[in-house]
């Protein structure tokens, strides 16, 4: 029982740290900054908007809470400890690292350096000497190299559940040009959570003690332990030009898993061999890479997706609360006719639409090559085309040109990637 209150206090009194802590804020901020981008795209990609900034903020601060408190609770069962020290290094390094590429917000890379840099330090303990270096040095004596890749390992697996289920639900889609000149549709899936860790970290004076010992940190605490509220965010971004989004979020999130057991298994191995150290750190950093180039190239074997066939038109997607979402309309699927008409361009879907503007029946094929009938009645003011987005033609005047990742810098500078006109337009998009 007294542990319980304890541990409750505790967490109360990190919590009000949170909420104080201008960090989260600044997090919170620059995510929703990335996302408003994203909206701003979208309306003068489409002249419409697929996505709500409050509907957005409210399911990520919810679910960005709900992962961090259950990242934490296993890494404290597991007994997972860290110093103070420890995480103002992997914060600070991490808001380094985001000034040069989004995607270093990942705390895998921070985790990883910091562990490489240990075992540098391990080999060359002559290097505390150095002025330039000494405080680094001594920063680094009670930091638990491994307790921190046992940290990436676990918010990777719970990114992984995040991106399952949450993964497709953020997408913007895009018309793009193939490598051959073909014009198609796809879509960026991107999401990004800011996360509120309490970790177990040694108390200054008045702690309390834990029953079990922490496989990481053990002897660290000789006062006992507190609970400190550390801010991080989690995030991903891919394009996908030949799968669904669920189908991209579905294996994106399989990897994620894997490779966030691995760590953890890297982090664990190296606690246990110490040797393994220097090796554990370039894994964690090499395979997330390896994630990403993974799936860029699984992009560039595959078929485009998201391009008209011979049965008619393809859906690339449906605004949300419009009339096609209301009949079921799903991304993937092919409007083959219109009141009756059948349709393979924009011009004939508009003249078949026009042939009974009170009242439209569509017959579509389905995902499962299947056909099926839908209808309703049309109103005014509803969008000329139900809410559905078709892929583009070879008459789509604007394409996406993906451009490499910028720092947190350049996309705070940009508020909005510019997009390059087919027709001679200056501008562009990332």
């Amino acid at each position: 029982m007294d542990l319980a209150l304890n541990l409750l206090s505790a967490w109360g009194r990190a919590l009000l740290g949170l909420l104080v802590n201008p960090f989260y804020y600044l997090g919170l901020v620059v995510i929703l900054l990335q996302y408003r981008r994203q909206i701003r795209l979208e309306r003068k990609l489409f002249h419409s908007r697929f996505h709500y900034m409050g509907r957005v903020a409210w399911r990520l601060v919810v679910w960005g809470l709900a992962a961090g408190l259950g990242a934490s609770l296993v890494l404290a069962v597991l007994g997972s400890a860290f110093t103070m020290e420890g995480m103002v290094l992997l914060w600070s390094l991490s808001a380094v690292l985001i000034l040069f590429r989004l995607r270093f917000l990942c705390l895998a890379y921070a985790a990883g350096i910091l562990a490489l840099a240990d075992a540098v330090m391990g080999w060359l303990p002559q290097g505390a000497d150095i002025p330039a270096l000494g405080w680094l040095y001594r920063w680094m004596e009670g930091v638990e190299t491994p307790a921190l890749l046992a940290l990436a390992g676990m918010l990777h697996l719970a990114e992984a559940l995040l991106v399952r289920y949450q993964g497709s639900l953020t997408r913007t889609p895009l018309f793009s040009e193939s490598k051959r000149g073909r014009v198609m549709g796809g879509f960026q899936l991107y999401a990004f959570w800011p996360v509120a860790l309490f970790l177990l970290v040694p108390a200054q004076s008045g702690g309390f003690q834990l029953p079990w010992a922490p496989l990481f940190g053990s002897g660290l605490a000789s006062s006992g332990w507190t609970i400190l509220a550390l801010p991080v965010a989690m995030g991903f971004m891919e394009s996908t030009w030949t799968q669904l989004p669920e189908d991209k979020a579905r294996r994106t999130s399989g990897r994620l898993l894997l490779y966030g057991l691995a760590v953890t298994g890297l982090a664990l191995l190296s606690h246990w061999v110490g040797a393994f150290l220097p090796a554990a750190a370039v894994l964690t950093i090499a395979l997330h890479e390896g994630i990403l180039w993974w799936g860029r190239w699984e992009e560039s074997k595959e078929t485009p997706l998201f391009v008209h066939d011979s049965r008619g038109l393809k859906i690339l997607a449906v605004l949300p609360d419009s009339p096609a979402e209301a009949l079921g309309i799903r991304t993937g699927e092919i409007l083959a006719k219109v009141n009756g008409l059948p349709v393979h361009t924009k011009d004939e879907l508009h003249a078949a639409l026009q042939a009974n503007p009170a009242y439209c029946k569509l017959e579509i094929v389905n995902l499962q090559g299947e056909s099926r009938f839908a209808g309703r009645a049309i109103f005014a003011g509803e969008h000329h085309q139900l809410g559905i987005l078709i892929c583009p033609d070879e008459n789509t005047r604007y394409v996406v040109e993906e451009r490499r990742q910028q720092g947190l810098v350049s996309v705070l500078a940009r508020s909005l990637g510019g997009l390059f006109d087919k027709q001679g337009s200056s501008d562009r998009a990332m």
